[in-house]
């Protein structure tokens, strides 16, 4: 029986793969992801040429804002303020041009969340098959379980609340700078303290989870890390410095992402990410560019009202990279639990 038995042995092999990009980064995918550093590279050559559009449409934008500034500070008369009037008539101006792209802006970054939170959903379960099929069988539940936690809550919290509320903020830094109106002035501040709050807790309890599980230890090199928590702390506005202190779980797992499913994860989410985030930034250099330029001859409303604008920018600049370096800390953290 025992010798009947071998002839039924065949060798066995699997592939695994992880999933397919989403739609709004397959453009930037790289064909090969063998190496990172290629694939991270050939995104951003592909990356260029789609800002040109964005930067050229940014300027005339800021153009205009600059022109009614500066009509505004020409109907004053001997130097003294802009009536209640002209105030209101620049605040509808200004938001005549700039609302239509905030628009388009929030539900890019929103959509950009989902889209980053779903693929990761897909991702981690190749990755674990993919880490499994190597030995690394070990208990991480814990891990799991949290990455996925701080997944589906910061998506969520972004999708359902942070992200709808940028309108409510629009709304009442529109209305204050138009009417004058000091309770909607406190209005916008208090909507504003609130999503500020709301990320910095969340990130800061996963940063906290993360020494309190022991994910963010090991050994990289000083400058290193260093210099990759100085440019987080850079691009990221508001939550780069809280989410830096764990880019060394990032450059001590990235000896993790040799095999062709975990490159290939991350590749995606950055393909999915840059794209957005890239167009945010530069509608927020413009806005911080042109509300610089007006503050030197116009009024302290409509100067205000373009600050308020470039606000939002900046803050959707920090939920998409909160939530981007959140799954790309997760997937290393994940992947050094099995392993």
């Amino acid at each position: 029986m025992l010798l009947l038995l071998c002839l039924f042995i065949l060798p066995v092999s699997a592939e695994i793969t992880a999933p397919q990009v989403p739609e709004a980064g397959r453009k930037l995918m790289p064909d090969q992801t063998e190496s990172f550093s290629d694939g991270l590279r050939h995104i951003l050559k592909e990356l260029l040429p789609i800002l040109r559009p964005e930067l050229d449409q940014g300027l005339l934008t800021g153009a205009g804002l600059v022109a009614v500034c500066l009509l505004l500070s020409l109907v004053s008369a001997d130097g003294a303020p802009v009536g209640r009037t002209v105030e209101l008539v620049g605040a509808v101006s200004i938001a005549a041009l700039l609302l239509g792209n905030a628009h388009t802006m929030i539900r890019m970054a929103a959509d950009t969340v989902t889209e980053m939170s779903e693929y990761e959903k897909l991702l981690l379960p190749a990755v674990t098959a993919a880490m499994a099929a190597q030995g690394g069988i070990n208990s991480a539940t814990a891990l799991y379980a949290g990455s996925a936690l701080f997944n589906t809550v910061l998506s969520a919290l972004l999708g359902k609340l942070l992200l709808p509320v940028q309108y409510l903020y629009l709304a009442a830094a529109t209305a204050g700078a138009a009417l004058g109106n000091d309770t909607l002035k406190s209005l916008k501040n208090l909507l504003k303290g609130m999503i500020l709050w709301c990320m910095k807790t969340l990130l800061s309890l996963f940063t906290a989870y993360l020494g309190i599980t022991g994910v963010v230890s090991g050994s990289a090199d000083a400058a290193v890390v260093k210099a990759a928590k100085t440019t987080i702390s850079t691009l990221i506005p508001i939550v780069g410095g809280i989410l830096s202190d764990a880019s060394e779980a990032v450059l001590v797992g990235a000896g993790m992402l040799r095999g062709a499913v975990g490159i290939y994860g991350i590749l995606a989410i950055l393909a999915v990410f840059l794209g957005p985030f890239s167009r945010i930034g530069v509608q927020f250099l413009i806005l911080k560019g042109a509300g610089a330029l007006c503050g030197l001859f116009g009024g302290k409303s409509a100067t205000g009202l373009i600050d308020d604008f470039g606000d939002v920018m900046r803050m959707l600049l920090a939920m998409t990279g909160g939530m981007c370096l959140l799954l790309l800390v997760s997937s290393v953290c994940f992947l050094k639990g099995v392993g």
